[in-house]
């Protein structure tokens, strides 16, 4: 099973109520903790995070917060799972690290692995955190060979 891991769920939910308020708007890390329902040390340890992988700015004061760094469009959702899962990758031996598994010289389906591995990683790349806050459709479009491929597409009109 491909799975995240609760922090990278969370700190992708926490990114969400940020990106919501828009790029100026300031939310702290007690109100973040309200809104998400997540425990205050968790909202901080991750905002630490985020704030050190130059995805939130920290705005000192009695007025202050943290907002986002960029535009919620210009962060994808790959970037974000990145900097707190590490290299995407369904395999260890598709990850841009090599040496970690044993098998890897001699892998019959090595190759193979990588490309289902950049297929997936190109598609949390082309996905925005201005994504992430809209509801989104599964559709299905045709490939140069008529089959029909799954791909996502905003629902226009409301946010999450």
């Amino acid at each position: 099973m491909i799975r995240l891991g609760k922090l990278t769920d969370y700190g992708l939910v926490l990114m969400s109520y940020v990106a919501k308020g828009g790029q100026q708007s300031l939310h702290t890390a007690r109100g973040l903790a309200s809104q998400s329902k997540l425990p205050l040390p968790t909202v901080s340890k991750l905002l630490k995070v985020l704030l050190q992988n130059g995805f939130l700015v920290s705005h000192r004061g009695h007025t202050g917060g943290y907002s986002l760094a960029r535009a919620a469009q210009e962060i994808s959702v790959a970037e974000i799972i990145s900097s707190l899962e590490g290299p995407i990758g369904l395999t260890e031996c598709t990850t841009d690290v090599s040496g970690i598994c044993d098998l890897e010289p001699s892998c019959p389906i090595k190759m193979n692995q990588k490309m289902i591995s950049q297929v997936v990683r190109g598609a949390l790349e082309k996905l925005t955190l201005a994504d992430l806050i809209h509801p989104l459709q599964l559709i299905a479009i045709r490939d140069e060979r008529g089959k029909l491929v799954p791909g996502i597409s905003r629902i226009s009109g409301s946010t999450q």
